[in-house]
């Protein structure tokens, strides 16, 4: 999905994920770990969080706590508006 610009991803549908991912530290599994996130993902089966949780899962130590997420897309057809006119200060 990088071989892609940001533009044309959001133009596309994508929009930007943060994810905050709690884990327990493998050596000391009381101890809780935040983990922040973030990448251009399709809402709402959200493919490349999942992606990347599945790899957490199968080749990381630090078992899942939790994973909180929020989602925007950045660019909306209500967005978009014309500019009938300009102002020049100075």
């Amino acid at each position: 999905m990088r071989d892609q610009s940001e533009l044309d991803l959001m133009l596309k549908g994508y929009g930007l994920t943060t994810a905050n991912i709690l884990y327990h530290y493998p050596d000391h599994p009381h101890l809780l770990q935040s983990f922040i996130w973030q990448d251009y993902d399709l809402a709402p089966r959200f493919p490349v969080l999942v992606k990347f949780i599945e790899f957490w899962r199968e080749k990381l130590d630090g078992p899942l706590h939790s994973v909180t997420y929020t989602h925007r897309t950045l660019i909306a057809p209500n967005e978009w508006r014309k500019v009938d006119g300009e102002f020049l200060l100075h």
